[in-house]
């Protein structure tokens, strides 16, 4: 049987900080209140200059390189983003040009929000196991400085910028075990870009925590496990207060969870691949454990997926 495997990770975060600080001389607000209510300490924005597709460009470098692969094998490039270069052509057909692949490979952009990480590494692990890729850069990648309102202090200081990409490769070995995806549009006004970021956020707190522990139990009762089997819990870094009531309602350890949010906000789809990469670099993330990828996204979307490393 063919399994996609995770072979490279790879991320990028813009050079420009901004700390909670500096907010406070552009908003009526305060360090204390933005990390009391968020976790969040400093984000990264992206330059004037810099697009998604760059953003892009550099973490999908490191993740080759740790791939040990060429450019050219990539015959599957699918970027999670909200904030694309531009309307068309789609950013991952941008980023094709930009790694030099010329080999006619599919490429596109998929807009799940917060979710399109999760949905962009479904979306590949069906690509492999149908046999129509063999080596899969996903990526998520986002500007999310560039739809924030700056008056907007329940916003504005929740988002960042960055990118972070993972190699997929067909496999005789496990990989990636099984995925849960879902949407419901009727919640979509809670959470919306017009253009804008809009947020109610008692709401989008009470439907995230509700669920992205009920997908995960799905998931992990589809595979006659628990949340005891694993070994780390890669969710979407949204708000800490989000992430450690998750964790809580699944029993699990916040000692299992990885966590950026501090350093980096918000980063909408490039949060989950932007800490993996981190967990891995570091050696928290092993070979034969168990990981599990969890968002949930303006739309709504939510998902969740599970990997043997």
């Amino acid at each position: 049987m063919i399994h996609s495997k995770i072979i490279g990770t790879g991320s990028y975060l813009p050079a420009k900080v901004v700390t909670n600080l500096d907010l406070e001389k552009i908003v009526d607000t305060n360090h204390d209140w933005i990390f009391t209510r968020s976790g969040i300490v400093e984000r990264h924005v992206a330059a004037e200059n810099e697009f998604t597709s760059d953003l892009a460009l550099q973490a999908s470098r490191k993740a080759i390189e740790a791939a040990g692969i060429e450019a050219n094998e990539i015959d599957l490039i699918i970027i999670a983003t909200t904030t694309p270069d531009q309307a068309f052509p789609s950013s991952a057909c941008i980023l094709q040009d930009k790694l030099g692949i010329k080999n006619g490979g599919a490429a596109f952009d998929m807009q799940a929000v917060c979710g399109g990480f999760v949905y962009a590494l479904n979306t590949a692990d069906m690509y492999i196991k149908g046999g129509q890729a063999k080596t899969a850069l996903v990526i998520g990648a986002e500007i999310m400085t560039r739809l924030l309102d700056w008056n907007d202090r329940t916003t504005c200081v929740l988002f960042g910028d960055g990118a972070g990409a993972v190699i997929l490769r067909a496999s005789n070995e496990p990989g990636i075990v099984a995925s849960k995806l879902h949407a419901d549009g009727s919640h979509r006004e809670m959470l919306k870009s017009d253009p804008l970021i809009y947020m109610d956020g008692k709401a989008v707190f009470k439907f995230a925590v509700k669920v992205l522990s009920e997908i995960v139990e799905e998931l992990l009762e589809d595979q006659k496990m628990s949340g005891s089997d694993i070994h780390w819990l890669v969710p979407h870094q949204a708000n800490i207060r989000i992430i450690e009531a998750t964790a809580k309602k699944l029993g699990l350890s916040m000692d299992k969870v990885v966590v950026t949010v501090a350093t980096q906000g918000n980063t909408s789809a490039a949060s989950i691949p932007l800490a993996l990469d981190t967990a891995v670099r570091d050696g928290r993330i092993k070979p034969g454990q168990n990981i599990l990828l969890e968002a949930v996204g303006g739309g709504f979307t939510w998902g969740a997926v599970l990997i043997k490393w």
